[in-house]
């Protein structure tokens, strides 16, 4: 996997249900290297603080390969890389074969593979349509949230290199399909469910949907 684009938001006002509100979604490239943290990517807005942010959610990456997928559903958009709010842009980045749990060195950071993307109605303000947040769930890459274990730079062109898997695990897309499936495969969500990635308040999500 290697990053082919850095992205960070200026705050931006948006009007939802007759309300001012100030959002990060609108992240932009930068021609410089972004600094990871261990709650947020420095200079980077991140205005909702319960549901953005914080350790397990410090960075979200996202594919280089889903963006022809919706930029044929979108065609109309103004399309840049960070259209869905990812501080990084990956290519190589297949979710079918990376684990919950992995470690990687990328540029001067370690990061490790932390948590899913729940879509919400920024998102969908930001496509014009409330009808993305099912696209998005539907299609099933949801891209991943990184939490950072050892802060630094990252750049355009950094390789993920893999430190360190967890002898048993869900894969990104496992992970992502499971929590948004009306059926909860029990054995996925066992293994979910010990997961020491995933903040302890999704662990005990998941185990409530297991099955005596």
């Amino acid at each position: 996997m290697k990053i082919i684009s850095t992205n960070i938001a200026k705050p931006t006002t948006i009007i939802w249900n007759g309300k001012e509100e100030t959002t990060g979604i609108y992240k932009t490239p930068t021609n410089k290297p972004i600094y990871l943290g261990k709650t947020d990517v420095k200079n980077d807005e991140v205005t909702d603080r319960v549901h953005h942010g914080g350790f397990y959610k410090a960075c979200y990456m996202f594919s280089s390969e889903q963006y022809p997928y919706w930029k044929n559903l979108y065609p109309h958009l103004d399309w840049s890389w960070g259209m869905f709010g990812e501080n990084l842009t990956v290519s190589g980045f297949d979710e079918t074969q990376v684990l919950l749990g992995d470690i990687y060195k990328v540029g001067e950071a370690l990061v490790q593979v932390s948590q899913y993307r729940e879509p919400c109605y920024k998102l969908g303000y930001k496509f014009g349509t409330q009808t993305v947040l099912k696209q998005f769930i539907e299609h099933g890459f949801g891209g991943t949230y990184l939490s950072i274990l050892e802060e630094g730079y990252v750049r355009v062109n950094d390789e993920f290199v893999l430190v360190k898997r967890p002898e048993e695990s869900l894969t990104v897309s496992q992970l992502f399909h499971l929590v948004h499936a009306k059926n909860k495969d029990q054995n996925l969500l066992k293994i979910a469910a010990k997961s020491l990635a995933l903040p302890p308040k999704k662990q005990a999500l998941l185990s409530s949907y297991i099955k005596d």
